[in-house]
């Protein structure tokens, strides 16, 4: 399907813009949502405007093949912060593209932690807009990624806790038995791109990492640093009631000072959470062209 029209949000960020790249060069031509003006250009148009905004984003869809939804909140001092923009953004998207005489295929990259929505209001926040993205399957064929945590270049959450533990300390917050799940961005991408690659959509809600069986631990990242690194690495706990009087403090300036927090309570209940290791055998099973392919130890030194 490559050479048609694909609909991205969230183009600009992190994954969006890694994605775009990918688009444009296997050959599809892409469609973006931009909220401020930017330049065309042969393979890519931009749509003024946010997912506040229908016309804009019945624009963006018009005509398209498949829509790839990556923009969303991970910041805010509120669960209304969250909802307004993951959960009644998305609404609009999915409103737009059902609108279509012919719906697009739909892709929401939701996050991991939509499989424990009481957590946060963060993960309420995704697990709603799934839920919506799923009510309307009759209409439009859909797919919902879960993604693990997700690092590479441009990375603006993992970069820093990889460069940290270049200098000898790899901090973490809850237990040592907790697992986690990694993913490289161009994996993901990869994922999306075979997504949108197939004849028939493929449908359905998939969990994704590195495949790394069992998942990380602090121990193993702080093993694979040291070797790359070739210097010790210490984990460091931070003890819990402390990290969780911060977030507290943090959430109540920022409310105060009309700023959207990364570090709240519900960030670190995510943060304490023992278990985020996906299985991505259905994945695997619905797109068979894609396994991931990079491991921490290779993309580390490239990471920071």
């Amino acid at each position: 399907m490559s050479g048609s029209l694909v609909a991205v949000t969230g183009a600009t960020g992190f994954i969006g813009s890694m994605l775009l790249r990918s688009l444009i060069k296997e050959g599809w031509k892409v469609r973006a949502l931009t909220r401020s003006p930017r330049v065309d250009d042969e393979f890519t148009q931009w749509i003024e405007g946010d997912l506040d905004d229908l016309d804009a984003l019945r624009s963006l869809v018009k005509d398209v093949s498949a829509v790839v939804h990556c923009a969303g909140r991970v910041r805010g001092s509120s669960l209304e912060d969250f909802v307004h923009s993951n959960v009644e953004g998305t609404g609009n998207l999915v409103r737009a593209s059902i609108e279509e005489a012919s719906p697009p295929r739909f892709l929401l990259i939701s996050s991991l932690a939509a499989r424990q929505p009481e957590l946060s209001w963060y993960a309420t926040s995704k697990r709603m807009a799934e839920q919506l993205v799923i009510d309307h399957s009759h209409i439009m064929p859909y797919a919902v990624f879960r993604p693990t945590a997700v690092y590479g270049p441009g990375d603006k959450e993992m970069s820093p806790l990889f460069r940290i533990t270049r200098r000898g300390i790899l901090p973490m917050v809850g237990k040592p038995a907790m697992r986690f799940g990694l993913l490289h961005v161009n994996d993901l991408v990869t994922a999306i791109l075979c997504w949108l690659s197939t004849k028939i959509p493929v449908r359905g809600v998939y969990e994704l990492d590195d495949g790394k069986p069992g998942g990380y631990d602090s121990q193993s990242v702080a093993a694979i640093a040291q070797e790359v690194w070739k210097r010790r690495v210490h984990c460091i706990f931070l003890p819990g009631p402390l990290v969780s009087l911060i977030a507290n403090i943090n959430l109540r300036l920022s409310r105060l000072l009309h700023y959207s927090p990364m570090l709240t309570p519900g960030k670190v209940r995510e943060l304490q959470h023992l278990n985020w290791v996906c299985n991505i055998t259905p994945l695997t099973h619905a797109l068979p062209n894609w396994q991931p392919c990079i491991r921490l130890r290779d993309a580390l030194p490239h990471a920071i």
